[in-house]
């Protein structure tokens, strides 16, 4: 029995509605600390992504059009999103935000190949 996930549906469908938004959390009165600060790779790596998604909810889109090519536009997603999962969030700003995201994509059911749980599990592995 196979089981059908949210990229096999999408691509297979011919047209998607995406959606995708970043809630802004407040730190308090207090300006953040630089272990709360997010750092500006992670916040490109979260930014890339969320161009990456936006770039195959397009190309699914127009898969009827013919002009949209969902399957890079899924690799490059899919790599981006990896790369997310990779990245050893230090700092309380980095896994905080890290977390959230993630949280976010696997609210949507997104977060669903073994390499995910894979390469958060080795992002927390200190290398001294």
């Amino acid at each position: 029995m196979s089981r059908i996930n949210r990229r096999a549906l999408l691509l297979h469908s011919g047209s998607a509605v995406v959606a995708s938004s970043m809630t802004a959390t407040a730190l308090g009165a207090e300006p953040p600390s630089r272990d709360q600060e997010l750092s500006n790779s992670l916040r490109a790596l979260i930014e890339a992504h969320k161009t990456a998604y936006a770039e195959f909810g397009k190309a699914l889109h127009e898969l009827g059009g013919g002009s949209g090519d969902p399957l890079r536009a899924s690799r490059q997603e899919e790599r981006a999103l990896l790369a997310i999962c990779a990245y050893p969030a230090v700092g309380e700003g980095n896994r905080l935000a890290k977390a959230r995201y993630l949280l976010e994509i696997e609210a949507r059911g997104e977060l669903d190949h073994p390499e995910h749980m894979r390469a958060v599990l080795r992002s927390t592995i200190w290398k001294g």
